[in-house]
């Protein structure tokens, strides 16, 4: 096993990597883990009990995090006539048509969310095997090809993350920033984690929520207790 470096081996001191920690814990001692010198992102990853290599297995999908990223996301629309000024009035960064797909299959790819209305998939069809592995491709399951793409912009602006579950059935997203108030970390992280809960495929057997860790970009991983992940039920 590969030796920690020392800042990551000091930030162990204070954690038991075998304990599992209640979400309120975790979220603690990860940010007072974190002495990276930039404001690093509090990161979840969640090991599903599904093979997504079979379609009723897949996992995918958009939440809302009630107090965004902490990042600042660049979004391209494909539109055109009056939505065009409605995607610009939203704080779209680049909105085009022909011009931004030629754009793209150019390499210029400077955004990290992409919207279309739903006239344009003619001109964004074309895009898909430079825009899919990167997932950047519009998809009416993830609100992204929509005719409000002003509501669409302003979601993506405000903290929409997308998710989806990887070959190893691991779903990780980034929820926040370490900067973040420990009440608006734990906010994020059950409204992430109710999402991931709601998209249980059809085809999901067994246990469907297997592991849950949390860490930050530079330090190090804690293994939660998932009864106190789950949003605490409504009185």
């Amino acid at each position: 096993m590969a030796k920690l470096g020392k800042r990551l081996t000091d930030a162990y001191k204070n954690v038991d990597r075998d304990s599992f920690y209640s979400l309120e814990q975790a979220v603690t001692l990860v940010k007072g883990a974190a002495k990276a010198k930039f404001d690093e992102t509090i990161e979840i990853a969640m090991n599903l009990g599904i093979d997504p290599r079979h379609a009723d297995q897949m996992v995918r999908g958009v939440v809302n995090l009630p107090n965004g990223t902490g990042k600042t996301v660049r979004v391209a629309v494909f539109a055109r006539g009056a939505k065009v000024d409605e995607a610009l009035a939203a704080g779209a960064d680049v909105v085009g048509g022909d011009d931004l797909a030629e754009q793209i299959l150019a390499g210029n790819i400077n955004f990290d969310r992409c919207i279309a209305s739903p006239d344009m998939m003619g001109v964004v069809g074309k895009l898909g095997k430079v825009l899919g592995p990167r997932g950047l491709m519009p998809n009416p399951k993830l609100g992204t090809v929509t005719p409000d793409v002003a509501g669409a912009v302003k979601a993506a602006k405000a903290g929409a993350v997308e998710f989806r579950a990887e070959k190893t059935g691991i779903v990780h997203a980034g929820v926040g920033k370490v900067s973040f108030s420990e009440e608006a970390l734990v906010q994020n992280i059950r409204a992430f984690v109710d999402a991931i809960t709601r998209a249980k495929p059809t085809g999901a057997k067994g246990q469907y929520v297997l592991k849950v860790s949390l860490s930050s970009t530079m330090g190090p991983g804690l293994k939660l207790d998932l009864a106190s992940v789950s949003a605490p039920a409504a009185a």
